[in-house]
C-alpha cells in the first residue's frame, strides 16, 4: 500500500522544500505533531484533507505526495529494461561515429513508430513503450549521421520527438535529472531540426519535469517565455502552434496555482480554453500524435483538476457536468478526468457520487486504478465512513482495503 511509503515521502519531500516540520505545519495548518508521527511511521496515513493540506503546504501535487502508480507492474525501475533505456539516451562518449542508416531504413516509417510509442505513451502503456525506446533512439540517431539519404533536418526532429519521449518516460519513471538530461539533448536536437515547434514543445516537457521538482519559479518562467516567442513569431495562427502555445500556457497555469495564486491560474485556464475553441477553424497540421494535446475538453479536463487539487471542488464538479471529450483525448486524461471528478464528490461530502464515478473507472481502466496511489486513498476515506453507500464494499475488495 502507498501508506507503507507516506511518512518517507513525506520526509524527502520537506526536505527538498527547506522546511522543518514547523515551517511545513504553518504553511499547512497541519499540526506538528501529526507531521512528527507520519515521518516517524508512528502514523501510517491520514485523510485526504489533511494529505492535501501538506500537498499544499510543499507546492506538490497530492498524487507526489502520496507516490505516483507505478509505471512498470513489475515495479522495478532500475531493472534492466530502464537501464537500456538510459543507455539509449545517454550513449558511451568517444564511440565510433554513428552509421547512417541501412538501404531499408525509411523515416516515414520511423516517425510512425515514434508517433505511435507516443499514443501508447499517453494509454499510460509505459512498460510497452520502455521496450521500444532503445531502438527507437538508435534508429533516430542513424537518421541524423552524415551520408544518409533522408533529410537531416527531418532526422534531427524525428531524434527530437523520440528523446523528448525519453524524458516523458524517465519522469515517470521517478528519474528528473535523467529527464532533464533527455530533454536537454531532445532541444539541441531540435534546433538542428526543420520543425520550428519542435522546441517550444520540449520547452513544455522541461516545465513539467521543473514541477515535479518543485521549482516552480524555472517551471513558469521558461513556459511563458516559449509562449510568448511563439506568439511574436506568428506561429499561433497555426493549428499546431496554437496547440504548442496552448500547452505551454496550462503548464504555466499550473506552476501558478501550485505556487499559491489559484485566482490567477483560473483566469489564465479560462483564457486557454477560449483560444482553444479557435483551433477547430485552422487548418489541420500534422500527425495530432506528435503534437501538443490542446482542445477545449482538454482544457476544460485540466481546469477541473486544478479546482479539485486547491479545494474548489464545488467548481470542478460544475466545470465537469455535461462534459463532452473530443476524440482526440488521450485514454489516460479520461482516467484522470474521472478520478479528479471522484475526488470532488468525495470532498464535498457526496459518498455516492463518489462511488459512482469510482465505478466508472474500475470500468475503463481497472488496472491503472489499482495501481493508483489516489484511487486507493479515496475508497480508503469512503470505507471509514459509517454508512456505506452501495458499491463500495465491491470497489473496496478490488483495491484490497476491505476488512
Amino acid at each position: 500500500m502507498a501508506s507503507e511509503h507516506l511518512g518517507r515521502t513525506l520526509w524527502r519531500l520537506r526536505r527538498l522544500a527547506g522546511l522543518t516540520q514547523e515551517e511545513l505545519a504553518e504553511r499547512s495548518d497541519v499540526s506538528v505533531d501529526v507531521i512528527r508521527r507520519l515521518e516517524q511511521r508512528r502514523k501510517h496515513s491520514a485523510r485526504l484533507p489533511t494529505l492535501h493540506a501538506l500537498a499544499n503546504g510543499l507546492g506538490v501535487e497530492l498524487t507526489t505526495l502520496l507516490g505516483d502508480p507505478p509505471a512498470v507492474a513489475s515495479g522495478e525501475n532500475d531493472g534492466p529494461r530502464f537501464v537500456a533505456v538510459r543507455r539509449a539516451i545517454m550513449p558511451v562518449r568517444g564511440g565510433p561515429p554513428q552509421a547512417p542508416p541501412g538501404p531499408d531504413f525509411s523515416l516515414s516509417d520511423l516517425r510512425d513508430r515514434i508517433a505511435d510509442a507516443w499514443t501508447r505513451y499517453h494509454a499510460a502503456e509505459f512498460e510497452a513503450v520502455m521496450k521500444a525506446l532503445p531502438d527507437l533512439l538508435s534508429d533516430a540517431r542513424s537518421a541524423t549521421a552524415p551520408g544518409g539519404d533522408d533529410d537531416r533536418g527531418a532526422g534531427f526532429a524525428v531524434l527530437g520527438k523520440a528523446l523528448q519521449l525519453g524524458g516523458h518516460v524517465s519522469v515517470r519513471m521517478g528519474k528528473t535529472d535523467l529527464a532533464l538530461t533527455s530533454l536537454e539533448r531532445a532541444t539541441d536536437a531540435a534546433r538542428q531540426s526543420s520543425d520550428p515547434l519542435l522546441v517550444p514543445m520540449i520547452v513544455n516537457s522541461i516545465a513539467w519535469t521543473y514541477q515535479r521538482q518543485g521549482r516552480l519559479d524555472d517551471a513558469l518562467a521558461v513556459a511563458l517565455h516559449a509562449a510568448a516567442d511563439l506568439e511574436a513569431t506568428g506561429h499561433t495562427a497555426t493549428a499546431d502552434g496554437l496547440k504548442v502555445w496552448g500547452g505551454l500556457t496550462m503548464s504555466a497555469a499550473t506552476s501558478v496555482a501550485r505556487s499559491g495564486d489559484y485566482g490567477r491560474a483560473a483566469t489564465m485556464m479560462e483564457q486557454a480554453e477560449k483560444q482553444a475553441a479557435r483551433v477547430s477553424g485552422l487548418t489541420p497540421g500534422t500527425d495530432n500524435r506528435m503534437i501538443s494535446v490542446f482542445s477545449p475538453s482538454s482544457v476544460r479536463i485540466e481546469r477541473v483538476r486544478l479546482a479539485v487539487q486547491y479545494g474548489h471542488s464545488e467548481d470542478a464538479l460544475a466545470l465537469a457536468k455535461g462534459m463532452r471529450l473530443s476524440k482526440d483525448t488521450p485514454p489516460s486524461w479520461r482516467t484522470w478526468l474521472l478520478l479528479d471528478v471522484a475526488r470532488a464528490h468525495s470532498d464535498v461530502g457526496d459518498a455516492p457520487g463518489a462511488v459512482k464515478t469510482l465505478e466508472s473507472l474500475r470500468r475503463v481502466a481497472p488496472t491503472w486504478m489499482r495501481h493508483h496511489t489516489l484511487a486507493v486513498a479515496i475508497v480508503r476515506d469512503l470505507w471509514a465512513l459509517p454508512n456505506h453507500p452501495p458499491g463500495l464494499r465491491s470497489l473496496a475488495e478490488f483495491l484490497g482495503i476491505a476488512d
